[in-house]
């Protein structure tokens, strides 16, 4: 069981994440993985953290305004300390986690060594996975994996509708679990 969560930025799809990540911790299972929240200082967007879903753990992931030499577009990407939580909270998920989470499948993400080899294994875990996927990825390892996903596309125009529709995505995933639950 893969879900895809993908659209324009703005349209919700973090909000949608959570949304999900939420109703499945109420159904008591244990969802692992990481998000990538942007951090804003005066309304302003200075980057991006990450976060492991499981222990709240936190590091930068791209940051404007400070050098290095890993760069998408204005943000340097913070390789060194996103990896370590990146790479703890995906083994983690993998080994612990009943559903795995991750928010986001974008450049900036790709840009981490350790993430890309931990996505492919979590797409060949069996393990239902809940993906925001940026809506211009290009990786042809990653999307041959996805091929059989459940795709959401976040618009504007129907956004309120999906997110209000989540309790058929989470019987689903209940649904792919049930051999391992009982």
């Amino acid at each position: 069981m893969k879900i895809i969560i993908t659209g324009r930025p703005g349209v919700g799809k973090s909000t949608f994440f959570e949304k999900l990540i939420s109703e499945l911790r109420e159904n008591n299972l244990l969802v692992g993985g990481i998000k990538a929240p942007e951090v804003r200082e005066h309304g302003v967007r200075v980057g991006f953290k990450v976060i492991d879903l499981l222990s709240g753990e936190k590091a930068w992931l791209a940051k404007k305004s400070i050098p290095g030499s890993v760069r998408i577009g204005s943000y340097t990407v913070l390789v060194e300390e996103a990896s370590r939580i990146i790479e703890t909270a995906l083994r983690r998920a993998l080994g612990e986690a009943s559903v795995i989470g991750i928010d986001e499948v974008g450049p900036m993400e790709l840009k981490i060594p350790v993430f890309k080899p931990l996505l492919l294994e979590i797409l060949d875990s069996g393990k239902p996975v809940i993906l925001v996927v940026h809506y211009r990825l290009t990786d042809r390892d990653v999307l041959g994996r996805l091929s059989d996903a459940e795709k959401i596309v976040l618009t504007m125009e129907n956004r309120e509708h999906v997110k209000s529709s989540t309790k058929g995505l989470i019987n689903k995933v209940i649904e792919a679990l049930a051999p391992s639950r009982s």
